[in-house]
């Protein structure tokens, strides 16, 4: 069976990256679709190719001129040409893009140009052709990831193609017009690909050796995770853990195809395998990973008798509802409530909400406490294991972290610790140290 193989911007960033990418393809006669990102980083002090295209949409929208940022993509793509000594005609390729940024082309369009122009290159390098993404990722007319037109797409376009590179991060609506997925979304791509043709094995290649139990910031020493299943690697995506555009995992998901990280800078580095749910070879008492972000409020909310006033909950919500405020957690007790919620979601809207819940939940308290991080443990491992809890909240005590929130699913797949923002790099350490 094949396998679909998604290189993103760092493994795509210039000639000598390319070199690496060539070599990881011909040592696997499986890999056979190749879905690559725009040109990223090649060090600290570079651009992104899409940051820089979308500098050049937002000059030009202003009737600026942006030859100056232009001229930065264009030297970045010519110099790949040139040093792999392409015959590929890229010169009149980034001639378009420019006069259609001129003429007021969709801001779709230019941030998706960078894969296209990548695309071009690569396949050329290989000497494979290249699909358009726009002809088999579809959009409805809402912007909608069309699921079921897509699939059938690329099924039947991909079943007399052997090999075949395709530009990740978009496709197009009914008429044509060019969709983008969120940044990041060449890793939603490569999934959608996989489904479609019945991959294998997805291989998503990266700058890094997979994912790393904790934040190598803040634990130097974090060992890497060599088995995550879907849901594991969901609670750890949308508490901060970097690396896979979460919803990739979707379109595998269905049928159950697993999901390789691996480094093109390390190839011998087996990565980390994203697997089913159901996979059995669950290692007991352990955790898989750690992950959490700054920047929560708590409010605390007390009324006696809380728990026989039919409708109090459902109307505390209302308020976030109405306010556009998506809601975190929601701890509580028999006469109290707390709604936790991001700084960037609650803005300056924090005296706002408090009136309203006193108007319309007559409490015998509101407060407001700013300045909280939530930090989540998660592994399949946790769950119906003895002492789990017990070794977490002892790690965080004897290093001195007040612990202001606990929340446990009833999947036991996981637990949250709300804890002060300044206690967030020492609670993970703390933690990462009681289970390595």
């Amino acid at each position: 069976m094949k396998k679909v193989v998604k290189f993103g911007g760092s493994s795509l960033a210039n000639a000598e990256q390319f070199k690496k990418v060539k070599a990881i393809i011909e040592a696997d006669e499986k890999r056979a679709y190749i879905v690559v990102s725009a040109p990223g980083k090649r060090n600290s002090q570079d651009h992104k190719i899409t940051d820089l295209l979308l500098m050049s949409y937002q000059l030009s929208s202003h009737s600026l001129s942006f030859d100056e940022v232009y001229n930065l993509v264009e030297s970045r793509y010519k110099d790949i040409k040139q040093d792999l000594n392409l015959s590929v005609d890229i010169e009149s390729v980034l001639n378009e893009v420019k006069e259609n940024i001129q003429k007021g082309a969709s801001k779709d369009y230019v941030a998706s140009r960078g894969e296209y122009m990548n695309a071009l290159l690569l396949s050329d390098y290989l000497g494979l052709p290249m699909i358009d993404a726009a002809e088999i990722i579809k959009f409805d007319e809402n912007g909608k990831f069309d699921y079921k037109t897509t699939e059938d797409l690329v099924g039947e376009k991909l079943k007399d193609v052997d090999k075949a590179v395709i530009p990740g991060f978009y496709g197009s609506n009914e008429h044509g017009q060019i969709v983008t997925f969120s940044r990041g979304g060449s890793d939603v791509t490569g999934s959608i690909i996989a489904n479609g043709i019945d991959a294998s094995l997805y291989e998503n290649w990266t700058d890094v050796s997979g994912f790393l139990i904790a934040d190598p910031k803040i634990e130097p020493e974090a060992k890497p995770i060599g088995l995550v299943t879907y849901k594991e690697l969901r609670e750890l995506s949308y508490m901060g853990a970097p690396v896979l555009h979460e919803e990739a995992i979707f379109p595998v998901r269905k049928k159950g195809i697993s999901i390789q990280i691996r480094n093109t800078n390390d190839p011998e580095a087996e990565g980390t395998f994203i697997v089913h749910d159901d996979w059995e070879k669950i290692k007991h008492g352990t955790i898989t990973g750690i992950s959490g972000k700054k920047g929560f409020t708590v409010i605390s909310v007390e009324k006696t008798l809380m728990n026989e006033e039919k409708g109090f909950i459902r109307k505390l919500i209302s308020i976030f509802e109405s306010n556009n405020i998506s809601i975190e957690h929601i701890p509580s007790s028999i006469d109290s409530i707390s709604v936790i919620v991001s700084d960037s979601q609650l803005q300056d809207k924090q005296n706002k909400i408090k009136e309203e819940i006193k108007i319309y939940c007559k409490p015998d308290s509101v407060n407001i406490y700013p300045g909280m991080a939530l930090l989540t443990v998660v592994g399949r491992g946790m769950i119906k294991t003895k002492g789990m809890s017990a070794k977490i909240f002892t790690a965080l005590y004897e290093s001195g972290v007040n612990i202001r929130m606990i929340s446990q699913g009833s999947s036991e797949l996981n637990i949250i610790v709300g804890i002060e923002n300044r206690d967030f790099e020492k609670a993970v350490k703390a933690i990462y140290r009681a289970f390595n």
